[in-house]
């Protein structure tokens, strides 16, 4: 197994690059204190958590924002029709399930 974690390793190592940034005191201090909090091994991992962290409150804005397009320019009819169509299906349908 430890044969395993070694590829593993190297695998996700040969993937990431090597950066420098010059950072503020108070950026400094709350990465320092995010890596506390994640107990994270190193700046450099806590740094790439919170740029994911970004990158997923992005997108689901940019998913809600398509939503939010489509209602609002979906016609009464088409909006009539997924109600209809929504209150026909079972809560068990969705978990696999029928009622």
């Amino acid at each position: 197994m430890n044969g395993k974690i070694n590829r593993m390793t190297l695998a996700t190592t040969r993937r990431k690059t090597k950066h420098s940034f010059t950072l503020s005191p108070d950026s400094l201090a709350f990465l320092r204190e995010a890596r506390r909090r994640l107990k994270a091994r190193s700046d450099s991992e806590t740094l790439d958590w919170l740029l994911k962290e970004a990158i997923v409150a992005q997108k689901r804005k940019e998913v809600d924002a398509a939503v939010k397009a489509y209602y609002d320019s979906a016609s009464d009819q088409e909006l009539s029709e997924q109600r209809d169509w929504a209150q026909g299906t079972s809560a068990g349908m969705w978990a696999g399930q029928q009622e």
